[in-house]
């Protein structure tokens, strides 16, 4: 009989070490390697710590102590029946910059890891001392594109609105071994990305029960909000105008995030803003060219005044 998988799978071994952390009002699993000033990672759908194994490998080389996380309600994170909302999420990850001892660190996110970061910077902007998001325009941007780009980012964004259906979206998700999460990773990638092995490793985890169904209460919140309260106290709040150093990654062939519609995120930027496109990079830069994006978070996280 074929066994159920459990949180194990998403403790992948390799030069890192795992552990629980205890934040905010829950338990979070990371990957750390490293020592120095710390960089937060924070992944993004259909994902989970992983994503950022060469990064962890990257950054820990450099000097710094490198933390991957798995969102609430993945991988081997806590899977609370709510909090799925960017402000308890932003919330949860501040608290675990300070669980882990520091009262800052540079935030790194990719995909809802990277709302989760924009969100971050704006509600608690002292925890955030610098910020890189991929993939990942600022949430009111992307809102904006949503409402004005019915052909371009609205169109992209179908999945967005598919999730929005009870309990058929989950099972669409993770049936015939979540093979749909294997299609999204290369439908939204650049050519030759990803790899059986990669794409295997998602899909096993995305098993793990319940994990898709948090997963998809992301996208539920985003879209059922913007006619509620909460989300007008939300986008009320993500008006202010960052104040740290920012860098923006994106891939230029990114089909599910476009380019355009990240590039318009520099409004909400007073400080220093680095703009990067990774040519023959779909929406996971960060896997698929490696070495391009470890050299431009690296350079811009060694230059003291990164304006350029």
């Amino acid at each position: 009989m074929a066994t159920r998988p459990d949180e194990s799978l998403a403790r992948v071994p390799g030069p890192w070490t795992h552990r629980s952390v205890h934040a905010g009002n829950g338990m979070f699993h990371i990957a750390e390697a490293g020592e120095g000033p710390l960089v937060l990672l924070l992944h993004g759908f259909p994902q989970f710590w992983w994503t950022w194994r060469g990064q962890l490998v990257s950054l820990a080389e450099a000097g710094y102590h490198a933390v991957a996380v798995d969102l609430r309600g993945y991988g081997a994170s806590d899977k609370p029946p709510r909090g799925y909302d960017l402000p308890s999420l932003a919330g949860s990850m501040a608290g675990l910059v300070r669980a882990l001892g520091e009262t800052c660190a540079v935030v790194v996110g990719h995909d809802w890891g990277g709302l989760v970061a924009w969100t971050m910077a704006a509600l608690d902007p002292k925890v955030v001392r610098r910020l890189a998001v991929v993939s990942a325009p600022h949430p009111l941007r992307l809102r904006q594109a949503l409402l004005t780009e019915p052909f371009g980012q609205l169109r992209a964004s179908g999945h967005l609105f598919a999730a929005q259906l009870p309990l058929l979206p989950e099972r669409r998700l993770t049936k015939d071994g979540a093979a749909r999460v294997g299609r999204l990773l290369e439908d939204w990638s650049g050519p030759r990305w990803p790899g059986e092995d990669v794409a295997r490793t998602y899909r096993e985890v995305f098993g793990i029960p319940t994990v898709a169904h948090c997963a998809l209460e992301y996208h539920r919140w985003f879209l059922r909000s913007q006619l509620r309260p909460d989300g007008k106290r939300y986008r009320r709040l993500m008006r202010t105008e960052l104040e740290m150093p920012t860098l923006q990654l994106h891939g230029a062939l990114d089909t599910c995030t476009l380019p355009r519609t990240a590039q318009g995120s520099s409004r909400y930027v007073a400080a220093p803003y680095r703009w990067r496109l990774i040519e023959g990079a779909g929406h996971f830069p960060h896997e698929e060219r490696p070495e391009q994006f470890d050299q431009e978070l690296l350079t811009w996280l060694a230059d003291p005044e990164p304006d350029r």
